[in-house]
């Protein structure tokens, strides 16, 4: 082995090869890589996962992570996606508590340092990879290939496809999922160096790692994969191996029963091949996605943070030309099999066999050959997989160079590789840095993914570009005419543009395709309702509630409806259900406090009024309205306090000034109600009732003067 690890000398410095210069180059490397992500925004699925999730708030009970899903949704759920990761969730609550909240740069930092960490750890697991288990007499092990090592753990740490985990949060879940497998398995390498002492430190050490394998699991599914009793098959025993496999067995059993012992329901477009009738069909394009992986480890260069919704065309027969790609995989495969079963080398046969293991195992999860997995192509997926790939590359560096004369071009192509994945990953980094960035990158990758579409439209009618956020939306729907949330959000940037007919002919269509879309009936109902068609807006309603019940939203606009058909009794029910779900439901407070002041039930609307703002006490227009209901009541010295507090937090609010004018006017402050009438005015000239009441204190103030002279 040391005689084939010299084959890289000419690639690999002497200087940087003692144990503490390697990791430090190694570790450099790979902050240097992603340190581009460090100053990012919460992107794609890191909103869901973080902002929107409950789980990350100290209110919610620390048992509820041992009962939800990765996203926050209960196992039992069936719309649950039954990804279990309770540890990667516990490390984001924690985030968040140090960090005092959402603030994304400490998040990011946690996955720059989680893939430094790793790639350090790799140079470990690679010496033992490469040279073997073999300990010095005090039982210290020898690392028997350190350049082979160093070369391995720079090619990962520099690796492109990584950019999603680390620069991507919700990737930390990959991380330590990676973390706890290598640790894993380091600890499983123990065990071999107390083979000459007593079993009981052997089995400790078997026992730890069966105990960090399923640490490994909790943090990501691919964990489990470590506890492959073939993984470190010289020297092992039926009894280490009858361990890992009895505690694989076991974590198996208890992960299904988590789940509730069903699969995750997953739809045609977040996986197509898995919806095909003919076996035939979802083989080869189960081989096909294969062979995209194989080709992002190879060249990184087309990256993409979503696969699905077409950007992947299914292939329907062996005519199609991109066989070819499926065929050139299992060449290169059956050939690399080929030399780990029969090559007369045992060092050889060794490197390839521990290679294609850490590149096949734990990619075995995402295959689709066991359960239905609910995406494509996932590059997150690739990290631990893309170890064997390295491991298997330098090993190809070391052959080429041991098979030719001239080493300088061979140190030359292995330093370019280097360089340029290096350069890659700080784009890629660049990319993933806020939403709008990663969308449009993706726009050259995946044009006919319709999910890309819609995400750039999204981003644009966020920012308040509607005209061009259209376009994107009607791309989206053109892509996949299926795609609902794309109908739904184009028919409710249509509706505020006035363009109501198309608007319910996409709405209509949305729910046309997907019956229990919640969303999607309210928005109607909504469009239903400008368009003065009261009954079939109030059916979208109800229509809506029958398929979420907790929709706060929906009983708002319910009692708008309600109280435009002048049904007081119901609009101020629908309003109580909105506050009872969500009781920082402040516009359905304040049409509570305005209906009851317009129908004359001044005490009731005090009441409520008083209700709301206990409930969220900085709200001004709460403040506005019910300093109008005190105003009438005469309860003027509190109504004025409510007036100059919600101006205090609104300033430049015109109404405010004015509504505050009038009561001065009323109280016989007028010379305040004359400076805030003015105040109104300057901010709001078109204001005709202030100008109105404006005039008639100016011809008191006249009247009075006249009296006085």
């Amino acid at each position: 082995m040391a005689e084939w690890d010299a084959d890289l000398d000419h690639i690999i410095p002497s200087a940087v090869l003692p144990p503490f210069w390697a990791k430090l180059v190694v570790g450099f490397a790979s902050l240097l890589c992603f340190a581009r992500s460090y100053d990012g925004d919460f992107v794609f699925d890191d909103s869901e996962a973080i902002v929107n999730n409950k789980d990350l708030r100290a209110e919610t009970p620390l048992g509820d992570l041992w009962r939800h899903d990765f996203w926050g949704s209960r196992l039992s759920s069936n719309t649950s996606h039954k990804s279990y990761r309770p540890l990667t969730v516990l490390t984001f609550r924690v985030n968040y508590y140090l960090s005092g909240g959402f603030h994304p740069a400490s998040f990011h930092a946690v996955n720059i340092l989680l893939h430094g960490g790793i790639s350090v750890l790799l140079v470990d697991v690679f010496s033992v990879l490469f040279g073997g288990l073999h300990f010095t007499s005090k039982g210290r092990r020898l690392n028997l290939a350190p350049r082979s090592s160093l070369l391995a753990a720079l090619l990962f740490a520099v690796h492109p496809v990584h950019t999603e985990c680390v620069a991507g949060v919700v990737g930390r879940a990959d991380l330590l999922g990676a973390l706890f497998f290598l640790l894993s398995f380091l600890g499983y390498c123990k065990a071999f160096r107390e083979t000459h002492k007593e079993g009981t430190r052997s089995t400790f050490w078997v026992l730890l790692s069966i105990l960090l394998g399923a640490v490994a699991m909790l943090c990501k599914e691919q964990g489990i994969t470590v506890l492959n009793p073939g993984l470190l098959r010289n020297g092992g025993l039926l009894f280490r191996m009858t361990l890992l496999a009895a505690g694989g067995a076991g974590m198996l059993y208890v992960r299904w029963k988590i789940m509730g012992t069903g699969p995750p329901a997953f739809t045609e477009v977040d996986n197509p091949a898995s919806f095909a009738d003919s076996m035939l069909v979802r083989a080869i394009n189960y081989n096909y996605y294969y062979s995209l992986n194989a080709w992002l480890l190879l060249c990184p260069w087309w990256l993409c943070f979503d696969w699905s919704m077409g950007c992947i065309p299914l292939i329907k027969s062996v005519g199609d030309w991109r066989v070819i790609a499926l065929a050139a995989l299992w060449f290169c495969l059956i050939g690399l099999i080929c030399q780990a079963l029969c090559s007369e080398d045992s060092h050889k046969r060794r490197i390839l066999s521990l290679g294609l293991g850490f590149l096949i195992i734990p990619f075995l999860p995402a295959s689709n050959l066991f359960f239905r997995v609910g995406f494509v192509v996932a590059e997150r997926v690739l990290y631990l997989p893309s170890a064997g790939f390295c491991m298997l590359l330098t090993f190809g560096f070391g052959a080429l160079s041991k098979h030719t004369k001239k080493k300088k071009p061979i140190a030359a192509l292995v330093l370019g590789v280097l360089l340029i994945n290096t350069l890659r990953c700080m784009v890629r980094s660049g990319e993933w840095r806020s939403e709008e960035q990663l969308f449009r990158s993706a726009l050259s990758v995946c044009p006919l993914n319709a999910k890309v579409h819609y995400n750039v439209g999204k981003n644009l009618a966020d920012k308040g570009n509607q005209t061009a956020a259209i376009r994107y939306y009607r791309e989206a729907v053109r892509l996949n005419p299926k795609y609902v949330h794309a109908m739904n959000n184009l028919g409710n940037i249509l509706k505020e543009r006035n363009e109501l007919q198309e608007a319910e002919e996409l709405l209509s269509l949305a729910v046309q395709i997907q019956p229990d879309f919640a969303a999607a009936w309210m928005n109607l109902g909504i469009v239903q309702n400008s368009l003065k068609r009261f009954q079939a807006a109030e059916q979208s309603y109800r229509t809506a509630i029958k398929h979420r019940r907790k929709y706060p939203d929906c009983y708002y606009n319910l009692g708008r409806l309600y109280a435009d058909l002048n049904r007081h009794v119901d609009a101020l029910h629908a309003w109580r259900n909105a506050t009872a779900l969500k009781p920082e439901h402040s516009l359905a407070w304040n049409n509570m406090i305005i209906l009851l002041d317009n129908t004359g039930n001044l005490a009731q609307a005090e009441a409520v009024g008083r209700e709301a703002l206990e409930l969220i006490p900085n709200d001004h227009s709460l403040m506005f309205s019910l300093a109008n209901v005190l105003g009438k009541s005469q309860k003027y010295k509190e109504s004025e306090a409510l007036f100059l507090k919600a101006i205090k937090a609104h300033p430049n609010a015109a109404s405010y000034h004015g509504n505050l004018a009038v009561l001065y006017h009323r109280w016989g402050h007028l010379d305040l109600a004359k400076k805030h009438y003015e105040i109104s005015l300057r901010l709001d000239p078109s204001a005709s009732g202030t100008k109105e009441n404006y005039g008639l204190l100016r011809r008191k103030l006249e009247q009075m003067q006249k009296r006085n002279v």
